[in-house]
């Protein structure tokens, strides 16, 4: 049996998520979430580290929910299973990253307020005999999808 790991990460949107979709129509969003440790030097005064940026991809409603809901500066609670893509540059380099594959994510309430809203869904229905993979609602991410 395999876990994968998981990992929870504190920080702000670095830019507005974009919802984008897949060749068969399944919503996905690319986003990264900056952090940045702080800490008290021996003075008191407050001494910030290296920021950590993650880069995260979400599927389906909630990355419709993320771009409906979030923009550039929101502070965000993401939680995820810890991922590495590779891939090979146009030179034959091979290269790979590690970005977190989103399950969940919330706005953090340490400083800001949020309301909240139920989205209700229905599955779509297909018509005129589409294929089984036409479905965004159940088929699986496209193997070609750009990398985190």
């Amino acid at each position: 049996m395999s876990i994968d790991p998981t990992m929870v990460i504190v920080g702000n949107l670095t830019e507005d998520p974009e919802l984008r979709f897949s060749p068969n129509g399944t919503a996905w969003t690319v986003f990264t979430v900056a952090h940045n440790k702080r800490r008290r030097d021996k003075a008191g005064n407050w001494v910030d580290g290296d920021p950590l940026f993650m880069r995260c991809k979400a599927w389906r409603e909630i990355a419709e929910n993320i771009a409906a809901s979030l923009t550039r500066g929101s502070r965000v609670v993401v939680s995820g299973r810890l991922e590495q893509s590779h891939w090979e540059t146009a030179t034959g380099e091979k290269r790979s990253s590690y970005g977190l594959a989103v399950d969940d994510l919330g706005p953090s309430l340490k400083f800001a307020t949020a309301t909240t809203k139920k989205v209700t869904r229905t599955k779509p229905t297909t018509t005129g005999g589409g294929a089984a993979g036409d479905d965004p609602w159940t088929s699986e991410p496209v193997d070609n999808e750009p990398p985190f």
